[in-house]
């Protein structure tokens, strides 16, 4: 009996120690091809975090590229991609490759866009792709940027970000970003003491540095920025030059001195404009109307007489440069435009003026339509201008000022009443859509009231990377303006 039942217990035990066994093979196996999993996984994932670092070295590369063969849209090949190099470790072995397929700008913008595709040769499968936009950025990074000391006087509200090289007093409504070159300044509108390179007098006043100032979100929505780098106006010469010789070629439009007191062009929608060579300007409205503030080139700036020269076609290049006073208006629908006005060698007291006195619009807001004006000179609005005045272009003055000339009203003098410029001195509304670049201090309206009562400036953000063709830029060099990863 105790045989039988010690033979039970090993039967017993041995059957437990084989359920032991063949569970712990089965778990050293399951646990086995688990850590086998875990390690390839791990493998996996660090190739694939390689081959994502290979393909940010692919758009390291091609920006390096960029910066020292800006136009060079083939890898130097001549020929079309896809681009690929090699890669190597810390130690100079090659380990794996990125293919770069880079699309050129094009026509009307300077984006240039890269997909760099990262390879590890250990597990090719494992690829990871990244897609970025460069592009340069024009002088319409701004909805305003100037050369000078700026006022903005209340009643200005302004969408985009401002800049000066000067000092700016702001009593408006600023949507964006203002800046200044300056950190502070002596603001020539008073006298007194150095006051912040950005402030405001709209109640309650900034205080004077070295105190610093307090928020302003209801006039500075976005904040401001104090000493930063200056933008070169001066660069704008060469600017203009260029776009001379590109529409003295077959592809654009130049129309030399007019032999009287300049051009004026009418922009259509079906892709013409009507040319008419201004015979006779307006004469002031009474002779008490005149240049009391002293200003240079101080006149009406608005047609008498024209004549009729004809209808053009749009240019295919898009530039068209008048080598004379030029007044523009009209409408466009899809259509890229800049028209300047200048002429060469650039004598200061020959520089050319645009004037715009009638609504000049676009058709399409969502970047289909850009103009832009350049002007050596002023770009003017004149005294017999629209009472509500819509103007969309990105307008640039290189050595004069955007703006309207100061026209009096009238006063009364004793007992006798001396007549200004009325009915024309004061305007209702000036609306801009687009940008305003000014060498020298802007201006639609004075303190006195005369001028335009509202002033409304609206930044096109499409100019910033979609210019008008020619338009100068703010950088030779490429910015990224976005980053993706490509996933499939």
């Amino acid at each position: 009996m105790i045989k039988n039942n010690l033979k039970n217990n090993r039967g017993i035990v041995l059957s437990g120690i084989i359920v032991f066994a063949l569970i712990s093979t089965s778990l050293i196996v399951a646990l086995t091809s688990w850590f086998g999993v875990v390690i390839k996984s791990s493998r996996e994932l660090v190739q694939k975090e390689q081959a994502f670092h290979i393909a940010e070295a692919g758009v390291e590369y091609y920006r390096w590229h960029l910066a020292h063969a800006p136009t060079d849209f083939q890898d130097g090949t001549g020929e079309d991609g896809p681009y690929v190099h090699d890669f190597e470790d810390k130690d100079g072995n090659i380990v794996g490759q990125f293919s770069l397929d880079i699309t050129p700008p094009t026509d009307g913008n300077t984006i240039v866009t890269i997909e760099s595709t990262g390879t590890v040769f250990e597990n090719p499968d494992k690829s990871r792709t990244i897609r970025v936009q460069l592009a340069k950025p024009s002088f319409a990074k701004f909805a305003f940027v100037a050369n000078a000391d700026m006022r903005f006087g209340e009643g200005t509200e302004v969408f985009g970000p401002i800049h000066s090289n000067g000092g700016v007093r702001f009593d408006g409504l600023a949507h964006n970003l203002i800046s200044s070159s300056k950190e502070t300044y002596d603001d020539p509108d008073h006298s007194g003491s150095q006051e912040w390179g950005v402030h405001t007098h709209l109640s309650p006043t900034d205080p004077e540095p070295p105190t610093n100032y307090n928020n302003r979100p209801d006039v500075f929505e976005a904040g401001r920025e104090l000493a930063i780098p200056a933008v070169d106006f001066a660069g704008i010469t060469n600017d203009i030059a260029g776009m001379k010789d590109l529409a003295e070629s077959d592809e654009g439009l130049y129309f030399s001195e007019s032999g009287r007191s300049g051009w004026k062009i009418v922009l259509k929608t079906d892709d013409t404009f009507d040319l008419y060579k201004v015979r006779r300007l307006e004469a002031v409205p009474d002779s008490s109307c005149n240049n009391t503030s002293g200003d240079d080139d101080w006149g009406t700036w608005s047609i008498d007489r024209t004549r009729n020269m004809g209808n053009y076609d749009f240019p295919e290049n898009g530039i068209i440069f008048f080598e004379d006073d030029v007044w523009v208006e009209g409408q466009i629908d899809t259509a890229r435009l800049t028209i300047v006005a200048g002429t060469f060698p650039d004598v200061p007291q020959n520089r050319k003026n645009i004037t715009v006195n009638e609504n000049l619009l676009y058709t399409n807001y969502d970047g289909q339509d850009v103009i832009s004006l350049i002007a050596q000179n002023d770009i003017n609005v004149g005294l017999f201008s629209a009472d509500d005045l819509q103007i969309d272009a990105a307008l640039i003055a290189q050595n004069g000022r955007v703006g309207r000339h100061y026209y009096r009203t009238g006063y009364t003098y004793w007992w006798w009443y001396v007549p200004g410029c009325e009915p024309y001195a004061e305007r209702d509304t000036i609306s801009l859509y687009g940008m305003i670049g000014t060498n020298e201090r802007y201006g639609f309206a004075y303190t006195d009231g005369t001028g335009y009562t509202n002033r409304n400036i609206t930044y096109d953000a499409n100019l910033l990377y979609g210019p008008p063709p020619s338009f100068p830029l703010t950088s030779d060099q490429y910015e990224p303006i976005s980053w993706e990863e490509v996933t499939e």
